[in-house]
């Protein structure tokens, strides 16, 4: 079942239609979401920027005041400081009226799979310090049963890197270390750990799995996020509709 935002748009030409979908569904958050006088959860990601520079366009023109960004990652932090969004710390405020985000796959229960960018752990942090999460997302990522299309990011730290390798494999998953962007040398995330991503096909217990993989040491973040009950926006050459969740 999906409820349609009135004003929305899926964004410009055909070519250009997945990113303007991105961009419709960021806009739509933001404008819908955020008020003058909150603190923000600044989410990571292709589709995320776009909530960063519409908050940072909105307070330019004085139509939002006094906000306050916890970015989720070091480039998040690049763009809002670009974006003339200002920064703070979960430190001075440890919680947070809202954070839009994206995610890799959704759910019909909103579950998600988020780490795509590597950003996960911090993703997760300021999730749970947030009174409402907001996830931004196209349709392609809306997924029959979570881990449908992609593995789960893992992130581990570098000495358990072989054993939890093994273990993810114990569990049935194909496992795979993440490279840098150009393949030059492993991913590093922002606490200077490692991702590796397991597949696993589609997971019937996402919540189980999660309970399993958090009685490991060496597992920093798991890029499964249950439980969060988020508000998902999806853009679609439609429009943005809310995403509601199956009983």
């Amino acid at each position: 079942m999906t409820q349609p935002l009135p004003g929305s748009s899926a964004g410009p030409a055909v070519e250009d239609a997945r990113e303007g979908a991105k961009r419709a569904a960021a806009e739509a958050a933001v404008d819908r979401f955020v008020r003058s006088g909150m603190t923000l959860g600044l989410g990571t990601g292709s589709t995320a920027v776009w909530a960063v520079r519409r908050i940072g366009a909105l307070l330019a023109t004085g139509e939002l005041r006094d906000v306050a960004g916890v970015p989720t990652s070091e480039l998040t932090a690049q763009h809002a400081t670009e974006a003339g969004v200002p920064l703070t710390s979960l430190d001075l405020h440890p919680r947070l009226a809202v954070t839009i985000d994206g995610a890799d796959e959704v759910s019909p229960a909103l579950d998600l799979v988020k780490g795509g960018g590597g950003a996960h752990l911090r993703e997760k942090i300021i999730a749970q310090a947030s009174e409402q999460l907001v996830i931004v997302v196209d349709e392609p990522k809306l997924v029959p049963a979570i881990g449908s299309t992609r593995g789960i990011p893992i992130e581990v730290v570098r000495m358990a890197l072989r054993t939890e390798r093994e273990f993810l494999e114990s569990l049935g998953a194909t496992v795979t270390e993440r490279r840098a962007p150009d393949g030059s040398a492993p991913f590093v995330t922002d606490q200077g750990n490692r991702i590796l991503d397991a597949f696993f096909g589609p997971i019937a217990d996402p919540a189980g799995l999660v309970r399993t993989l958090e009685a490991r040491a060496g597992i920093m973040a798991i890029g499964l996020f249950v439980g969060f009950d988020p508000v998902v926006l999806v853009a679609s050459a439609d429009g943005v509709r809310e995403l509601s969740r199956d009983s």
